[in-house]
């Protein structure tokens, strides 16, 4: 009769760490994907926050812009019109009194000021501005300028030529914002570009 003998082999060295190996590689690609994962996610989050702040934003200036009059200093609707600077008076809160607004880009955030007139005779002296950030996360660069402006002649074609700014306030019939939003710049999504005309009403000729 022929015996047959059961022989219990154990894992080789070897074995074991080839084993070991294999688990850490796949424990490390499944890092790998979740990570990236939240990343994308995470990222995608931001951007539609940023861009709803941003165009929550806009839609103020527009609404502000578009019924700007003179201040109660007797200064013309518009005092300042720049690329990355609008400043203009408006009763912004309804309180009867008008405001000076200055709406600008610092650094990577769109920030709006707000001054009272206050003083006999009235002034709007400038350490009275307070300030909100309204928008963040703005890559507006030299070549591509937060607000331009133009005259009577703005006919919405791509052929219209902006002001040369820092453009003359008594030229000024529409102004044309624009933020560039990304919360990484360099990483996908690409940039979102929110723009919005603003005719300002107390100003218009032809438009």
């Amino acid at each position: 009769m022929n015996k047959y003998k059961n022989e219990e082999r154990g894992l080789t060295l070897i074995e074991v760490l080839i084993a070991i190996g294999i688990f850490l590689f796949v424990m490390f690609m499944t890092w790998l994907f979740i990570r990236q994962a939240y990343s994308v996610q995470s990222f995608s989050f931001g951007q539609a926050t940023a861009i709803t702040e941003a165009r929550r934003g806009v839609e103020k200036l527009v609404k502000e812009a578009r019924e700007a009059l003179p201040g109660d200093t007797g200064a013309y609707s518009i005092e300042s019109a720049d690329e990355f600077e609008f400043i203009f008076f408006a009763d912004y809160d309804r309180d009867l009194a008008v405001e000076k607004v200055r709406y600008y880009l610092d650094g990577s955030d769109f920030i709006k000021g707000v001054t009272e007139a206050s003083g006999n005779p009235l002034t709007y002296p400038a350490e009275d501005e307070e300030t909100t950030v309204i928008s963040k996360y703005v890559r507006n660069e030299a070549d591509n300028p937060v607000f331009s402006y133009y005259d009577g002649d703005y006919s919405g074609s791509e052929s219209d030529t902006p002001l040369t700014t820092p453009a003359n306030p008594l030229d000024i019939k529409l102004v044309h914002v624009r933020l560039r939003i990304n919360v990484e710049p360099g990483q996908a999504p690409k940039d979102f570009d929110l723009e919005s005309d603003v005719q300002i009403r107390n100003l218009k000729d032809n438009l």
